[in-house]
């Protein structure tokens, strides 16, 4: 079972995006800085959205921080995620609490203007100069865990949920997965002492509501990409680590899921390999076949990855933001 996510074109709704959105197949959208003019016009265009649907809809969006904020004037700027142990003058409780301060001010200012989502935080370890660079809290398990860990409770206090992501790692490949076909050829025991530490750390917690599998293919355990294959998501993610939250695919346009086939057969691999909530961006001319290709499988639930109320003062979440003001430059 599983539904998709669509994006849009422009800062406003389109004909054939109304019809997508209404469809059964299709549990929301992701939201890019092309979507994006000012505050209000984005609460406007996720108020057409949701009356479009008609139904409950998941408004996401990838807003980390650092080079992947997509919402910038209007928005207070966040640090890069591996900026932040630096900024702290490496001293690990400020950092964590810098991480939390992100969270809060990330979550609190989309869910302000309509948004549920962010796909955070990123839990790869930033080694081996790989593509994922500052995305990364950190190089070591240590580091990535425990300011992941404050910046997903800074989102939780704001009232949004956490989707961790790319497992069971993306920290180790060069390649960009948007751009090509990555293989990690290091065996599994290498993998699962390092990479997936820090998600098997967070799952045990309790602390991860969603997981983000990487289109990163990993031998050791299968021949496909980890976002499509049911040896990495249901068997040892939901199996192995008992993970029981939700699992999004990557977005399906990517090269590195390109080795599934046509876009309606990298969707339907994605769902069987346990993949609940499909992205597949930047080419909406795919997105009919894609629904055809889910309807029937039935509506995901995804309530508790709506936004919520937040849980700290106002008070809270303006010295949070004036913290942040401080230690970067104005947004241009």
């Amino acid at each position: 079972m599983a539904q998709l996510l669509i994006d849009l074109r422009s800062t406003t709704l389109s004909h054939d995006e109304r019809q997508w959105l209404a469809d059964p197949a299709c549990a929301g959208l992701i939201l890019f800085s092309r979507n994006y003019d000012n505050p209000e016009q984005l609460k406007q265009l996720i108020l057409d959205c949701r009356t479009a649907a008609g139904k409950p809809i998941l408004v996401t969006v990838d807003h980390e921080g650092g080079r992947v904020q997509r919402f910038r004037r209007g928005f207070s700027r966040l640090p890069a995620a591996g900026s932040l142990l630096a900024l702290a003058g490496n001293n690990q409780v400020v950092a964590q609490y810098l991480a939390w301060c992100c969270g809060l001010v990330m979550a609190a200012e989309l869910i302000e203007v309509g948004v549920d989502l962010s796909f955070a935080p990123v839990l790869d370890l930033g080694v081996n100069q790989s593509v994922i660079g500052d995305r990364a809290f950190g190089a070591d398990i240590a580091t990535v865990t425990q300011l992941a860990r404050a910046y997903a409770k800074g989102m939780e206090a704001a009232g949004m949920a956490s989707c961790a992501k790319h497992y069971p790692g993306h920290g180790q490949v060069k390649e960009d997965t948007h751009l090509h076909q990555a293989v990690d050829p290091r065996p599994l025991a290498d993998i699962a002492a390092l990479d997936e530490q820090p998600f098997k750390i967070l799952i045990k917690e309790g602390i991860l509501d969603a997981v983000m599998p990487a289109h990163v293919i990993y031998p050791a355990l299968d021949n496909k990409p980890a976002s499509s294959s049911a040896k990495w998501l249901k068997y040892r993610l939901k199996g192995e680590l008992a993970f029981s939250g939700l699992l999004f695919s990557d977005d399906l346009s990517m090269k590195g899921a390109h080795s599934l086939g046509s876009p309606a057969e990298r969707a339907l691999a994605a769902s069987d390999a346990g993949c609940d909530l499909l992205l597949c961006c930047n080419e909406p001319a795919n997105h009919p076949a894609i629904l055809q290709a889910l309807a029937g499988q039935g509506a995901v639930e995804f309530n508790a990855l709506r936004a919520g109320a937040m849980q700290v003062s106002a008070q809270t979440l303006a010295r949070a933001q004036s913290l942040l003001v401080s230690i970067t430059k104005p947004v241009a």
